[in-house]
């Protein structure tokens, strides 16, 4: 396989796109050897056409605010592979939303899909709308309009969106509404649904549960586990909530929360009633994390900082893409961290995961650590198809398993001639050949 070709190709047909463009490169740097050991991949074309989405759906979304004013957004839907199932990635309503990010999103849910052992393709979309600060109603039209362009696209056997940033209970609840309408069905086409019409128990927590599951699954590699250990979390929102929850269970203490106004260090722990707090601040719609400091005096806010500098066992990014870079690498390291989990997706740049692997420090990358959320979403596809609800214990300890099963598939993969385990390899080549396999007995399409 020739890297260098591919990828300048790439760039000369989807230029401006780095975030795409990146997540391509992390993956294809990983699986040379096994594309080099399969000829016939090569023959078949497999990476040129793994790289590139089936399809792109691109459309104006207008809407009318409270005040009777027009307002136009645009919407995305990134359709990118269905060799192993329907398409399945989240919607992201955001003002950052862009092609590139949405394509970078959809090319990683392939492979993360393809990890939780699942029948499930790769796929992403959202807006550039921003939820924050608009009334239920403006929220309400929105998602209306925005259903109203995608429904003829998506089903429960071709493409089942879910939630992301900016897209929780409510939104979902307007956009199967919609759907629901214009379809004349009720069906599992999207997930994260209200458990009262069927949504999966858990499935808040389930991509913060799972992290800390594939977490404790490494960890257990060195002989350790989360008990007693101090913990560095970004973001408050419902991966770290997650994450927290299940933390504090295991017997760890999180000492940090963050969001885009800089990071709280809470030398107590967040627990108890602080982490119900999580849920009251991000309730107030305001996408800053201060006032948790000013909830809880013990807690120390530090402006526009990152918490990669706080002295920590295991750290784990949950907040967004390329959050954590070289120089907080190189600060976790000096401090001593035997563990870095990434809970968001790509939130660390390539130099800060060569810093850890140099380093030889326990780095899971996203497409396996934050698997659980899509796994969860999985699972009620499959509740939602035998008209049934699972117990939250039940779908907890299918949650449990799908992540201890991707964490195997990574150390087998992964597990390097000194013991050291590459995660970001192996999860790479487990995920690459199932999704590479289905291709090829599929034929040239």
């Amino acid at each position: 396989m020739n890297l260098d070709k591919i990828m300048n190709n790439l760039e000369a047909r989807h230029p401006g796109e780095p975030e795409y463009l990146q997540a391509v490169r992390e993956v294809l740097e990983t699986i040379v050897d096994v594309v080099n050991e399969n000829p016939h991949f090569e023959s078949a074309g497999i990476i040129e056409r793994l790289v590139e989405p089936d399809r792109v759906f691109t459309f104006k979304v207008p809407w009318v605010d409270d005040e009777g004013n027009v307002q136009v957004n645009i919407g995305y839907r990134v359709q990118f592979n269905n060799a192993l199932g329907p398409y399945k990635g989240g919607l992201r309503f955001h003002p950052s939303v862009t092609i590139s990010i949405l394509k970078f999103l959809g090319f990683e849910q392939i492979f993360k899909n393809a990890l939780t052992t699942l029948p499930l393709g790769g796929g992403k979309g959202g807006s550039d709308f921003n939820p924050k600060g608009k009334s239920d109603a403006e929220i309400m039209r929105f998602c209306q309009a925005f259903m109203l362009e995608l429904w003829h696209v998506i089903g429960p056997e071709t493409d089942v969106p879910a939630g992301d940033i900016g897209v929780g209970g409510k939104e979902i609840g307007y956009l199967f509404g919609m759907y629901k309408k214009l379809q004349r069905e009720h069906n599992g086409v999207l997930t994260g649904k209200g458990t009262g019409w069927g949504g999966s128990l858990i499935r808040p927590e389930a991509t913060g549960f799972g992290a800390v599951y594939f977490a404790q699954e490494m960890l257990a590699t060195i002989g350790e586990s989360f008990k007693g250990k101090t913990v560095a979390v970004s973001g408050f929102g419902n991966v770290a909530w997650g994450a927290v929850k299940k933390i504090t269970e295991l017997g760890g203490k999180v000492v940090t929360l963050s969001g885009p106004d800089g990071y709280i260090y809470d030398p107590e722990g967040v627990s108890g009633e602080k982490i119900d707090y999580m849920l009251e601040l991000r309730a107030t719609n305001q996408d800053i994390v201060s006032p948790y400091a000013e909830e809880f005096p013990e807690a120390t806010f530090y402006s526009g900082k990152r918490p990669w500098e706080v002295k920590v066992d295991v750290a784990m990014p949950c907040a967004t893409q390329n959050e954590l870079g070289k120089e907080d690498a190189e600060k976790l390291v000096s401090n001593g961290v035997i563990c870095v989990a990434e809970g968001a997706n790509m939130p660390s740049t390539p130099e800060a995961i060569e810093v850890f692997k140099e380093n030889k420090i326990l780095f899971g990358p996203a497409k396996a650590v934050n698997a659980g959320g899509v796994a969860t979403s999985g699972l009620e596809m499959t509740q939602n198809s035998m008209k049934l609800m699972w117990t939250a214990e039940e779908v907890d300890a299918k949650l449990k398993h799908i992540m201890k099963s991707i964490h195997d598939n990574c150390v087998k993969y992964g597990k390097c001639d000194d013991g050291y385990v590459d995660y970001v390899k192996g999860a790479n080549v487990a995920a690459f050949l199932k999704v590479a396999n289905a291709m090829y007995d599929q034929g040239i399409i």
